[in-house]
């Protein structure tokens, strides 16, 4: 019987690269994705009968369930936004930074006393979870596809929901962190269906990972 091919869909540019420089360490060469200038969607490893394509990040999760790929790595936030139906397997351990509500110290006060106030955020899903389901906290939310840091100093909201790395561009415009949602990082999120007819190669995949992960992060896993 023929091998069929394990195909992967991989959010574009950092995580990409990243999962890529890991599955190399595993013996998972592809190396035509390197060339930056190819015009290429799809990128074979005949060897291992693997499939790669390169995708934006908010795509990922629906090539994943509805069967495209048998296997997605991207950021938790795009998982969470999407809220697609698919197996979150495990943290890749590297894209990390944390979801925040993010505004002026003066919006601090009305955060705490549970006020309703206007919310802007490129992540509208993960803003109403946070504030209806846990804070409950009645707010209207307002997405935006560009930077949301300028929604609070022009009037727009009074506070965003966001992605923070370092804090530097919030501390730039006069915006801090208020109150954090939850830590991201780079997932690997596999195909209900895949998942049951390629179960060993998925589950030897994954403890290879798992290994490499350990192996980062001092033997903690």
């Amino acid at each position: 019987m023929t091998m069929r091919y394990l195909t992967f869909a991989l959010a574009k540019g950092r995580l990409a690269k990243k999962t890529m420089a890991m599955f190399e360490e595993l013996g998972i060469y592809c190396e035509a994705m390197k060339d930056e200038k190819t015009r290429k969607l799809i990128f074979v490893n005949e060897d291992l009968k693997l499939k790669f394509f390169l995708a934006k990040a908010s795509d990922v999760p629906t090539y994943v369930e509805y069967g495209a790929a048998d296997i997605g790595v991207a950021g938790e936030d795009t998982i969470l936004e999407e809220g697609r139906n698919l197996y979150e397997m495990m943290d890749l351990g590297f894209g990390k930074c944390k979801m925040c509500v993010c505004g002026p110290e003066s919006a601090r006060e009305k955060l705490q006393h549970g006020e309703q106030i206007r919310v802007a955020s490129k992540y509208p899903q993960i803003a109403k979870d946070y504030f209806y389901n846990k804070k409950y906290q009645t707010v209207e939310i307002i997405k935006l596809n560009g930077s949301v840091e300028l929604a609070p100093i022009v009037g727009l909201s009074e506070v965003i929901v966001d992605i923070v790395e370092t804090g530097s561009t919030l501390k730039a415009n006069g915006l801090m962190v208020l109150e954090e949602i939850c830590d991201l990082s780079a997932r690997m999120v596999v195909n209900q269906v895949s998942m049951k007819m390629e179960q060993e190669r998925i589950r030897s995949l994954m403890v290879g990972l798992k290994r490499l992960t350990r192996k980062e992060t001092g033997g903690i896993s």
